[in-house]
């Protein structure tokens, strides 16, 4: 079977411990996720969920593999839209390496689906999350408020 596949690597100003925290901390994460949370004891074999300030669930699933500081792995299943959910599973892998004064942060997400809708939504996603995880932990303030704020003209381009 086909597999669709979205890479995202993204160098942070910070060491491998502060970045696995934040990533694995649910109420760091809602401060960079536009108010969603992850849920979940962080160890193979724990159920994981990404989770609205509502309380809805969006996306759910199992650690596969929990390394801190270095790796994560999520199986991940879309709960929301039917055309997503019927994709099956995903797999999204975090690696976390150690560069000079930064980390590189690689987020590899995999469906066994081509094309995969769900990659092409979370190939939207990801930039917008993870700049704001990057200039959260870089200044102390988001860089996006909104996941998908209105656009504004350019400059004679009306």
């Amino acid at each position: 079977m086909a597999r669709s596949t979205f890479v995202y690597v993204t160098y942070i100003r910070t060491t491998p411990e502060k970045l696995w925290s934040a990533l694995t901390d649910a109420e760091f994460i809602k401060q960079y996720w536009f108010g969603m949370r992850c849920e979940s004891q962080w160890t193979a074999g724990s159920p994981w969920k990404l989770v609205s300030g509502a309380g809805q669930i969006f996306d759910a699933g199992e650690i596969v593999e929990a390394q801190p500081p270095q790796r994560l792995v999520i199986r991940w299943r879309h709960q929301n839209k039917p055309e997503l959910t019927a994709e099956g599973d995903s797999h999204c892998t975090m690696e976390l390496e150690p560069i000079g004064s930064a980390v590189r942060l690689s987020i590899t997400h995999t469906i066994e689906c081509e094309p995969s809708k769900f990659i092409e939504a979370v190939s939207g996603g990801w930039p917008k999350i993870l700049s704001n995880l990057k200039s959260l932990l870089e200044t102390g303030s988001i860089a996006l408020q909104e996941p998908y704020p209105a656009q504004s003209a350019a400059p004679g381009k009306e």
